[in-house]
């Protein structure tokens, strides 16, 4: 991955990240999670959606469009 990609979006629910994630993909944005949550205590820590640079603005709009 490289290193000059945004975060757009962060959520403590994997499930709330992975569909932002698709519906992102599905309008052509390329985006991933990041995911720092605890590998021993799931519960802890957060998911970031990240996209590139060139999308953030789309992104945006996506997320406000689509109240996420």
């Amino acid at each position: 991955m490289n290193s000059n990609w945004i975060k757009v979006y962060e959520t403590e629910d994997q499930f709330q990240a992975e569909i932002l994630k698709q519906g992102l993909m599905a309008i052509d944005i390329d985006a991933v999670v990041l995911n720092k949550k605890d590998s021993s205590y799931t519960s802890f820590g957060i998911l970031s959606v990240l996209v590139h640079p060139d999308h953030l603005d789309q992104a945006k709009q996506y997320i406000l469009e689509n109240n996420i």
